[in-house]
């Protein structure tokens, strides 16, 4: 999908540290990034080279200690920690690495989480999660629970759960890293086809570069710093 000229999230001179043992650690060195609506950015890099703080910023997890961020036009640091809630409850959607579905749920009643959360009546929301689990190939799969499934599976829950808000953004933190290829590929697959859209954006975080050819750009980083933002060949 062709990128729109929108920007969805711009980064200029972000700088994180953090104290370790009485030691400052600078995770982010001036970050500057833009994430254009429509597009599959990824972010790629070595381990502890900041990806995950970045996108923990991106996200509304941590804040900045310099620099600007705006996540659809809106900087998170400006709000309070119930706002910052809700931002990230009804603009953005999470897929980690580890799925962190809830054992005890259903896979119809995960993926409708962040609807009940946000206060949706029930059955409103698992008709919704229903949606969402057909345009992910799981709708026969919703009685099930987590233990049930293969890690797959799990992960096309976990999309799942992260689209059914209807997000403009989606932070993927290393989402194949537990998948064989044949199943990451297929994890991609799926995230091209049902959660890009072109009022969305999607930003992935990875080290595996089997799935490079599913970006639309690559933003290379290390030592905290982005060094290379390549246009790839969507194949």
């Amino acid at each position: 999908m062709k990128p729109s000229q929108d920007v969805a999230v711009k980064c200029s001179g972000v700088t994180k540290d953090y104290g370790i043992g009485g030691a400052k650690v600078t995770a982010l060195r001036g970050i500057n990034l833009d994430v254009y609506q429509g597009e599959l950015l990824i972010l790629a890099g070595p381990s502890g080279c900041g990806k995950t703080t970045l996108i923990s910023i991106i996200g509304g997890i941590l804040k900045r200690d310099a620099g600007k961020c705006t996540v659809l036009g809106k900087d998170l640091d400006d709000m309070s920690i119930a706002e910052r809630a809700h931002f990230r409850g009804t603009s953005i959607g999470f897929v980690f690495q580890t799925f962190n579905l809830l054992p005890s749920l259903t896979v119809a009643e995960n993926v409708a989480m962040p609807l009940l959360i946000n206060g949706k009546e029930r059955k409103l929301a698992i008709q919704r999660a229903r949606v969402i689990l057909d345009q992910v190939g799981l709708s026969e799969r919703e009685g099930a629970l987590p233990s049930q499934l293969s890690g797959g599976q799990q992960q096309r829950v976990a999309i799942a759960r992260a689209l059914v808000h209807n997000p403009k953004i989606i932070i993927c933190d290393e989402p194949t890293s537990n998948l064989d290829h044949a199943t990451g590929h297929a994890m991609m697959e799926i995230l091209r086809n049902v959660a890009q859209a072109p009022d969305r954006a999607l930003l992935v975080v990875t080290h595996d570069t089997r799935i490079y050819e599913f970006a639309d750009r690559i933003a290379h980083m290390d030592d905290g710093k982005i060094v290379e933002v390549e246009e790839a060949q969507v194949q």
